[in-house]
């Protein structure tokens, strides 16, 4: 069993008043088989608490549970996890074969043994005929690979993922995606994924954690956190471009944003100061909409165009299809949106507000 429990996790870096504290109690629930990306920018916190997890990384505080008992005090080697890091960890010298097999040499698994792990991890990977090569020998995607071929012949509770896909081109990237998300179906192994990539935490987790500044701010399936973002930092992170976060003011008669009042297509949640946030993918132009947009730049993305400019004097982005006529520089456009795609958020705390249309 690969249940990973993560209760009031804390890591500080030095001691004293000058302390750096980097995670700041993080609790999270994985069950057994579960695939999580853990996602943020850079310097929140997400390989640091991978390598926690690992055992690379001591914990200041709280507990880690894996596979039901607490591994805080266990070396990495004990924890019966196999991690795959972004600069794949090859030894240059050993073939393909030997680079899989290392580990399991080291624990004295049986040769025969030995030798069937690494020929199946081989076929579930297609290395078949790479077995023999040295890393120099191999591409970018190719050594990747051979990074979770060595992790698979562990049969470890958990993988752990930091960033593996990283230093691959864009191609490679989609194809080595499809691999992993492959992989886990035939395995059904424990996974955490660390990436600052959000298409790639959209399309391979299962459930996801945003984190920002050492915190959790959403976990979820990627439909619900896309869908119903938590708190205004996951609706400005998760989505591309993010979503439009309009600043102004709620009343009986709409949304007053610059002095200029916009019809709502339902309530907003309370009146008083809110942020209207719009998913630049679900706005759209009509003429009879009740928002008046004002077209600065039309950038062409072949199947889509983004459209910048301004709803009421505050910056908003339109996603519109290709093959629609494109609007022009110092046009005027109507905008509508339905009332199901509206999203309003505390401009001082910066969580979701709830209403009957939020």
């Amino acid at each position: 069993m690969g249940a990973i429990a993560l209760r009031r996790v804390e890591k500080t870096y030095g001691g004293g008043p000058k302390g750096n504290k980097v995670i700041h109690g993080v609790d999270a629930e994985i069950a057994d088989g579960e695939f999580i990306v853990i996602v943020g920018p850079s310097g929140c916190g997400k390989s640091t608490l991978l390598r926690m997890v690992a055992g690379l990384e001591e914990i200041t505080g709280g507990e880690i549970d894996i596979g039901g008992r607490v591994v805080n005090e266990l070396e990495p080697a004990e924890r019966d996890i196999a991690m795959v890091f972004q600069n794949y960890a090859l030894y240059p010298h050993m073939s393909v074969y030997d680079n899989m097999a290392y580990g399991l040499k080291i624990k004295k698994v049986p040769k025969p043994e030995i030798d069937a792990r690494v020929h199946k991890a081989a076929k579930i990977l297609e290395l078949g005929e790479l077995l023999e090569r040295k890393p120099r020998q191999l591409s970018g995607g190719q050594r990747q690979r051979v990074a979770m071929g060595r992790a698979i012949v562990r049969q470890p509770q958990v993988f752990l993922f930091d960033e593996p896909l990283s230093n691959l081109d864009a191609k490679l990237r989609a194809q080595t995606r499809l691999e992993i998300q492959k992989l886990h179906r035939e395995l059904g192994v424990t996974s955490l994924f660390v990436t600052h990539d959000q298409v790639e935490a959209m399309t391979l987790a299962q459930r996801m954690i945003v984190m920002n500044a050492g915190r959790i701010e959403q976990m979820g399936t990627p439909e619900a956190v896309y869908g119903r973002p938590a708190t205004t930092f996951v609706a400005s992170f998760i989505g591309a471009p993010p979503m439009n976060l309009v600043p102004g003011q709620a009343t009986a008669a709409g949304f007053e944003v610059g002095g200029q009042v916009l019809a709502l297509p339902a309530p907003a949640p309370r009146p008083g100061a809110l942020l209207l946030g719009a998913r630049p993918e679900h706005v759209a132009m009509d003429p009879q909409g009740a928002w008046p947009f004002h077209v600065d730049v039309v950038e062409t993305l072949g199947a889509e165009r983004l459209v910048y400019g301004q709803l009421a004097g505050a910056s908003f982005t339109l996603r519109m299809d290709g093959t629609l006529p494109a609007p022009g520089p110092g046009e005027w456009l109507r905008l509508a949106i339905e009332p199901r795609h509206l999203h309003w958020f505390d401009p001082a705390s910066g969580q979701r507000v709830e209403g009957s249309h939020g």
